[in-house]
């Protein structure tokens, strides 16, 4: 009995208090006053024969863990398990649909080609497609305004100029040829320097890494050059997929260059924004594709956990992570998420779950709902007035009801982030390269044992099924935002729980602030809606809302506003003023 208690119970001590006592005694054993110290942190009273074998368990395992640590795992190496956002209940649509885009619109190459550089998708997919322009010139036009911009907005970590154009020479060839693929064809874009291009340098955003090249290419980069995309930089993230800082700097917002452009995607969101590229991958863990679009007024796709591979990608979290299109017009979404969201075969978390789009998609169909408190709790006055104006513009395009959905109660610590991020930057951290750097070095994992871990995603099992029944009445539910371009539209702007624990106790979160965090430690997916601007000239914002796989209805519904609303059409006047004053 007493060595299954040294089995059954050793994973349970506070792995962090042993690694410390161990530390201070300056010995790579395990002693009994060491287990007895985690066993009182724990919770747990044994008595000392029990007591003993833990110690002798232990350090069986400690002998164990160091072969693990002679074992190189490359950073495409997932755990053998995957996450799902389904749960009992939720009906998720197998059912392929025919992909349908809107009306191919009637374009004419303006005089100035940069006058087309904030053009949607498929405006400049028609372009290229009745060949008024080449792939080559819409690839110079966009890398002239990247190399113009960077000094003032710092959103470029490697320009790819020579790739870019070569990519874009083999796009006009095969169209040359009759060989056209369809509205990416020769559509220039960005990669947030997290992502792998083979022989170029991945940076992540972190000095230590800034010489970074892997030799293979992401998936999601493989999928959009199959669909003839042109990628021409890497576009920056914050240091190791946190903030919008990393060794070369802040990024900044084109619509007020003294802002930072907010979260981890900052680069391709500011580089989008700023009529640099027709549009980025970026990424998120705890709103780093969500806040840089609302920061930089954008239409960009936080899709479901699942949708696309994150292979070639460096991890935050194997049950978090998320890649999605960062575009200016919803429909761009769709367009370039037809191309990614599918199976590679390497990444074993992305579903067979057919993206389906049509652009007819009827929304009077959809029942709304509206997370009223976060409408309600909005301090600031151009901002509420905006999310006001949103719905009014709703209710005149047929919502005629918009359904409360009320946030569940739910307060228990559910993310895994910290321990699977120990892990994936362990190597590293041993290695001596982790020094200095912000958000990857986080140890707090090292705190937590194997079985708490665990429970914790037991619990966030049980908080899915809540928030599944709280959302299962409405197709799509809309939030309000509080974003003015100064602090950032939610809770975990930066892309990631802090580093180290506050020194105060947290305030309880708002139904807002819960709704953010359950949300996104279900997989559900959700789309920026630009919604105007605040007496700052900066953008604002509400974020729309569906259960998993139900993207169709949410991209729906943000087109019609955006067609509506206008505001995806502004561009951001600053921009050439603020350069203007600089070169002067």
């Amino acid at each position: 009995m007493a060595h299954f208690a040294g089995v059954g119970l050793g994973t349970t001590l506070a792995p962090g208090i042993l690694w410390a006592r161990m530390q201070d005694a300056g010995t790579k054993r395990v002693t009994l006053a060491m287990v007895t110290d985690a066993l009182m942190l724990s919770g747990i009273d044994l008595p000392e024969d029990e007591r003993t074998a833990l110690v002798e368990g232990a350090n069986r395992n400690l002998a164990g863990y160091e072969e693990i640590r002679k074992l190189h795992i490359p950073p495409d190496v997932s755990p053998p398990f995957h996450f799902s956002p389904v749960v009992p209940g939720l009906t998720v649509n197998k059912v392929k649909q025919p992909f349908r885009l809107s009306a191919a619109p009637s374009v004419k190459r303006p005089a100035n080609l940069e006058d087309a550089a904030f053009w949607p998708i498929r405006n400049l997919g028609e372009l290229i497609r009745t060949r008024q322009v080449t792939s080559l010139e819409l690839t110079d036009m966009y890398l002239s305004r990247l190399h113009r911009y960077n000094p003032l907005l710092n959103n470029v970590v490697t320009f790819l100029d020579d790739h870019g154009r070569a990519e874009a020479r083999r796009a006009d060839a095969e169209i040359a040829s009759g060989k056209y693929k369809g509205p990416l064809h020769g559509i220039p874009w960005g990669a947030k320097d997290i992502i792998s291009l083979k022989g170029y340098k991945t940076t992540w955003g972190s000095a230590p890494f800034k010489e970074q090249v892997l030799d293979y290419d992401a998936s999601v980069i493989e999928m959009l050059r199959e669909a003839g995309a042109v990628l021409i930089a890497k576009v920056a993230t914050g240091e190791l997929a946190s903030g919008d800082n990393w060794f070369g700097g802040q990024t900044k917002s084109p619509w007020d260059p003294t802002q930072g452009s907010s979260g981890s995607s900052a680069g391709p969101s500011s580089a989008t924004a700023a009529g640099g590229i027709a549009f980025g991958i970026g990424s998120e863990t705890s709103g780093s594709i969500l806040s840089p679009a609302a920061r930089c007024g954008l239409a960009a796709l936080r899709p479901t956990f699942g949708r696309v591979s994150r292979y070639g990608v460096m991890a935050l979290s194997w049950t978090l992570d998320r890649l999605g299109p960062i575009c200016r017009y919803a429909e761009d979404c769709a367009i370039v998420m037809q191309a990614i969201a599918r199976p590679d075969g390497r990444d074993m978390s992305v579903t067979d779950v057919p993206f389906n789009w049509n652009a007819q998609f009827d929304i009077k169909k959809l029942k709304v709902g509206i997370i009223q408190n976060s409408f309600d709790d909005i301090s600031n006055a151009s901002a509420k007035a905006n999310a006001q104006k949103t719905l009014d513009t709703l209710r005149r395009l047929g919502i005629t009801q918009l359904v409360p959905v009320i946030v569940p109660e739910f307060s228990a610590n559910i993310s895994g982030l910290n321990i699977e991020r120990t892990a994936y930057f362990d190597e590293h951290l041993r290695a001596g390269r982790m020094k200095g750097t912000r958000g990857g070095n986080s140890q707090g994992g090292r705190l937590v044992s194997a079985p708490e871990y665990l429970q914790q995603q037991r619990a966030r099992m049980m908080m899915m099924i809540e928030l599944a029944k709280a959302t299962s009445h409405v197709d799509v539910y809309i939030v309000g935002s509080n974003n003015t371009g100064v602090g950032g539209p939610g809770p975990r702007a930066a892309g990631a729980p802090p580093a180290t624990p506050p020194a105060q106790p947290q305030r309880p979160q708002s139904p807002t602030q819960r709704h953010f965090s359950m949300a996104n430690a279900a997989g559900y997916p959700a789309i920026n809606l630009p919604n105007g601007f605040a007496d700052t000239g900066s953008p604002t914002n509400a974020v729309i809302y569906g259960q998993p796989y139900r993207e169709l209805e949410i991209v729906a519904l943000a087109k019609a506003y955006q067609d509506a609303a206008g505001f995806h059409l502004r561009k951001p006047t600053k921009l050439d003023t603020t350069t203007t004053t600089q070169a002067q």
